[in-house]
């Protein structure tokens, strides 16, 4: 039987899970649900643009309509980019600057009071969560491609 793997803090990584996680279509699978609500997001508002443009003056961004194409466009390249695992850095880059731009603007939990206060606070923190899972995903990618060049 192989030896388990070490890792930073001192415990092993079960083979059955070094397995799992190296098998390529686990890091295809991993990319496409990360960037899954991203690409369903920019088709959405593709095929509803009047309602992309209200949801952004909902938020206060002017010009609505200039916003609803720019979070169209980051949307739907980032998530494509992420998925085809094409300029991950990038992709992880464009989706985590309109999380945090989006959360700071419609989670702004520090403004609220009671159960409002609560939902939001819930939610930025997941979106901060999601921004961090985009970072990792260029990490490994970065990783993935020092390796693959050796």
């Amino acid at each position: 039987m192989a030896a388990e793997k070490p890792t930073t803090f001192g415990t092993a990584t079960p083979n059955w899970i070094s397995v799992i996680l190296s098998w390529p279509p686990t890091w295809f699978l991993a990319r496409l649900a990360l960037a899954s609500a991203y690409l369903l997001g920019g088709v959405v508002k593709l095929f509803d643009f009047p309602g992309a443009v209200a949801e952004q003056a909902h938020f206060g961004l002017q010009p609505a309509a200039l916003w609803a194409v720019v979070v169209i466009i980051v949307e739907i390249a980032g998530a494509l980019l992420l998925i085809l695992g094409r300029f991950v850095w990038l992709a992880a880059g464009m989706l985590g600057a309109l999380t945090a731009v989006a959360t700071l603007v419609a989670n702004n939990f520090w403004a609220l009071q009671g159960h409002e206060r609560f939902m939001a606070t819930n939610s930025f923190f997941e979106h901060l969560g999601l921004i961090a899972g985009l970072a990792m995903a260029a990490m490994i990618a970065d990783r993935r491609a020092s390796r693959d060049a050796t």
